[in-house]
């Protein structure tokens, strides 16, 4: 069976060379989340063959008609789709043998042994939020995306990785201390509608009104214990505030979350989209897929009805044009998210038209572009079986 053709942005350079090797490196980012583990240490990855930037690539599943297999050929398609020289993506399913499902068995017995070590679940889906500038809501469209997505009854964390410019912590109303428990740190949790928020930022290790000044590998290395010394627990989704522009931590963002995809923030004017294009160019170029954009403020309606275009048209559509990804809502300009922000009440919790705009926008990722990675597949029995061994054995 063959997957749908995954095709390059069209700004992407071309490269000379494309190897198998690469290939596999890549395929790593690629996880089955029922067995917690990247589909290549699994075994699950057969042959690669490359023509003329068209990749071939064999994925072996455990049993057929297997109903993970488009949720798999997705997450190869997107992650392959990215790489320099890559014209397209074809994924062929094939089914294991006794002895490659012996081989799955005795990985996925091992990871299961490490699994209460683990500070994320193999099911969270983990979207980058990203700008090229300051100053086009960044910020408030994670606060409140992340909101839209928990009153659907998603478990949804906040990554405050915008280490300098913290502000998640005031737009969502929440406050420390950061408590640990067994050497983890723990997110501070609040109920959002049917949902849950879990949130981490510097804001709740700093005082607001002073300066962070860190740099390079002091900056990476804040992010990463954010990620690996906290207790985030079994998240549907890790929404990740990325500072602005194209800097350190937004670079290191691939190493810390391999699996991570980017949602870019712009707003209508000609120069916001070729800075933010810029975003998206670094993201492509670290092998981060990008899988949509957003534009902010891309209109304002005043009391009689009228919208009035204040900072110009078609910024969000014209980049996702030329990126060669979706543009998945044109949020309007609308005094209430500030002064919701300001004052730690999102402007999603409500029920006004940007309220909805927003619920519009969750529910085009979770059922169109990013939906939930689920359990509730092919191996889930052999998961059980494996988990079941490790519980009794000795």
């Amino acid at each position: 069976m063959s997957a749908g053709g995954n095709r390059r942005p069209r700004y992407a350079p071309a490269m000379a060379e494309l190897r198998p090797e690469e290939i596999t490196t890549h395929l790593r980012a690629v996880m089955d989340p029922e067995l917690g583990d990247n589909i290549v240490d699994l075994g699950m990855v057969g042959d690669i063959t490359i023509a003329d930037g068209h990749v071939t690539i064999s994925v072996a599943l455990t049993i057929a008609g297997c109903p993970m297999r488009a949720q798999i050929e997705r997450e190869v398609s997107r992650r392959i789709g990215v790489l320099d020289g890559v014209a397209s993506v074809s994924v062929e399913t094939t089914i294991m043998n006794a002895d490659q499902k012996a081989a799955v068995m005795a990985r996925a017995r091992a990871v299961a042994k490490d699994r209460a070590t683990d500070t994320m679940s193999a099911t969270t889906r983990i979207l980058a939020i990203g700008s090229g500038k300051g100053g086009v809501g960044k910020s408030s469209v994670t606060t409140n995306l992340a909101v839209a997505l928990a009153r659907r009854g998603l478990s949804v964390g906040i990554l405050d990785a915008d280490i300098w410019g913290f502000s998640i912590p005031r737009m969502t109303g929440t406050t420390g201390p950061v408590e640990a428990k067994g050497g983890k740190m723990q997110p501070i949790v609040t109920p959002c509608g049917a949902g849950e928020l879990r949130i981490l930022s510097m804001g709740f290790l700093a005082d607001e009104d002073r300066a962070i000044m860190w740099r390079g590998l002091v900056l990476n290395r804040a992010v990463q214990q954010f990620v690996e010394d906290a207790a985030w627990g079994d998240l549907d989704y890790l929404l990740v505030d990325l500072p602005p522009g194209t800097g350190d931590v937004a670079m290191g963002l691939v190493k810390v979350l391999p699996r991570a995809e980017m949602l870019v923030v712009t707003t209508p004017p000609l120069a916001a989209q070729q800075v933010a294009h810029r975003a998206a160019d670094m993201a492509t170029r670290g092998y981060l897929p990008v899988i949509g954009v957003i534009e902010n403020m891309s209109s304002f309606t005043c009391d009689h009805g009228t919208s009035y275009a204040l900072f110009g048209v078609g910024g969000g559509a014209r980049l996702a044009e030329q990126i060669g990804v979706p543009l998945l809502a044109e949020l309007p300009l609308d005094p209430g998210m500030p002064v919701g922000g300001d004052a730690g009440t999102p402007v999603a919790l409500g029920d006004s038209s940007m309220a909805k705009a927003f619920a519009a926008l969750a529910e085009r990722i979770a059922t169109e572009i990013a939906p939930p990675l689920t359990m509730d597949g092919c191996s889930a029995r052999l998961l059980n079986a494996i988990e079941q061994a490790v519980g009794d054995a000795p």
